[in-house]
C-alpha cells in the first residue's frame, strides 16, 4: 500500500474531482459497448468451463478480518501475461485500487451468531481504471455483515496504469476514442471475474455457511456494468439469485435471459454521468419479461454516493435495500 505523501491531499482530490467531471466521457463511451457479446460470452464461459472449481486454500469464516481468496485457480484466463503490480492509494478519506492484475475476493464473514446464510459478492467502481474499494467496498461488506450478511468485495481486473492513476485517468477521459480502446479489451475480463466469483462463492458455499441459492452480486458505476452483466449473461453455476445495480449503465439493447434474477437497482435522478434512464431501461425490460424488479430513483444525490452520507433521502437506500431483501426472502431482520 502507498498512500499519497508524494502529492498533496488537496491536489489528489483535485484531481479526482476534475476526473469525476469528465466521467460523462466514460459513461457515453461505455453505454455505446453492448454488455457482452453473445460471441465473447460464449468464449468467456467456455474459456472457464474447466476452471469453474478454485483451487484456494481452506478459509476459515471469522469476522475478525478480511480473508484474501484468489478468484481463479492460478492466473487469470486472458490476462496471463499481464505483469503489472496491485497498488494501492489511501488518503483519510478516499481509498482506491489500481492495477488489478490477479482478480481476488475479499471476504467479510459477520458473526457467526448472526450469519443467516445470504452472500452478497460486492463490486466497487472507478471506471475500469481503478476500484472505490472503500465507499463503494469494504464499506458497504460491513454494512451487509451488521445484516448478518457475508459478503466478498471482488477486485476485477482493470486498465493498466502508472503511479498517477488519476492524472492518467483523465487524461484518456479526454479522448472518448481512446477510452473506448482502452476499456473495450476489459470489459470482458472484469465480466468474466463478476461470473467467477459467483462460481467461488456457490462452490464454497457449505463449507462458509452459505445457502447456494441466495447469492447475489451488487455493484457500483463501473461495478454496476458487471453486475448487469452478470444478471445478463451467465451459466447455472455462475446465475446469481438476486442483483443491485446502483448507478449503472445499461445497454441500450437488453435481451433478459429467461431465468433472471430479481433486481434491486437504485440511482439518483441528478446523476450528470449515468442518466436515470439507464436504470428506468434495465427496469423496464425485466419488468415486461415477467421477472421481479424494484427501482428507487432518488431526487437528489449525484452519482458515486455510495457509502456516504449527503444528508439527503438517497442515504437511505441501504435501508430500502434491506426491505427488499427481506420480502424477496433472503433475509429476516427481527426490529
Amino acid at each position: 500500500m502507498r498512500t499519497v505523501a508524494s502529492q498533496p491531499v488537496g491536489l489528489f482530490l483535485k484531481k479526482l474531482t476534475h476526473h469525476l467531471a469528465l466521467m460523462a466521457i466514460l459513461i457515453a463511451a461505455l453505454s455505446a459497448e453492448p454488455a457482452l457479446s453473445s460471441g465473447a460470452a460464449a468464449r468467456i464461459l467456455s474459456g472457464v468451463s474447466g476452471q469453474a472449481s478454485s483451487t484456494t486454500s481452506p478459509v476459515q469464516p471469522s469476522a475478525n478480518q478480511p480473508q484474501v481468496i484468489p478468484l481463479w485457480p492460478g492466473v487469470a484466463p486472458g490476462s496471463e501475461g499481464w505483469t503489472q503490480r496491485e497498488q494501492e492509494i489511501s488518503t483519510p478519506h478516499f481509498k482506491i485500487v489500481h492495477n488489478v492484475a490477479r482478480p481476488t475476493l475479499m471476504a467479510f464473514f459477520p458473526d457467526a451468531s448472526a450469519r443467516n446464510g445470504t452472500a452478497v459478492i460486492v463490486c466497487p467502481g472507478g471506471a475500469f481504471h481503478w476500484l472505490a474499494i472503500g465507499y463503494e467496498g469494504t464499506e458497504v461488506a460491513t454494512w451487509l455483515n451488521s445484516l448478518g450478511i457475508t459478503a466478498f468485495v471482488l477486485k476485477y481486473r482493470l486498465v493498466r496504469t502508472g503511479d498517477d492513476v488519476m492524472q492518467e485517468t483523465t487524461d484518456h477521459m479526454r479522448d472518448r476514442a481512446k477510452m473506448t480502446e482502452l476499456v473495450r479489451p476489459i470489459r470482458p475480463l472484469a465480466f468474466a471475474d463478476g461470473q467467477q466469483a459467483v462460481r467461488v462463492v456457490r462452490e464454497h458455499a457449505a463449507e462458509w455457511g452459505i445457502a447456494p441459492d441466495r447469492i447475489g452480486i451488487m455493484g457500483f458505476s463501473a461495478g454496476g456494468a458487471v453486475t448487469v452483466s452478470v444478471a445478463l449473461q451467465h451459466d447455472s453455476a455462475s446465475r446469481p439469485d438476486f442483483a443491485a445495480p446502483v448507478y449503472a449503465s445499461a445497454p441500450e439493447q437488453i435481451a433478459v435471459p429467461a431465468d433472471a434474477a430479481p433486481l434491486f437497482i437504485v440511482c439518483a435522478a441528478d446523476d450528470p454521468l449515468v442518466p436515470p434512464g439507464h436504470s428506468v431501461r434495465l427496469f423496464s425490460a425485466w419488468n415486461a419479461a415477467g421477472h421481479p424488479a424494484e427501482l428507487h430513483i432518488f431526487a437528489r444525490g449525484g452519482h458515486g454516493f455510495g457509502m456516504k452520507k449527503q444528508g439527503l433521502p438517497v442515504d437511505q437506500w441501504t435501508d430500502r435495500f434491506s426491505d427488499w431483501l427481506q420480502a424477496q426472502g433472503f433475509i429476516k431482520l427481527t426490529h
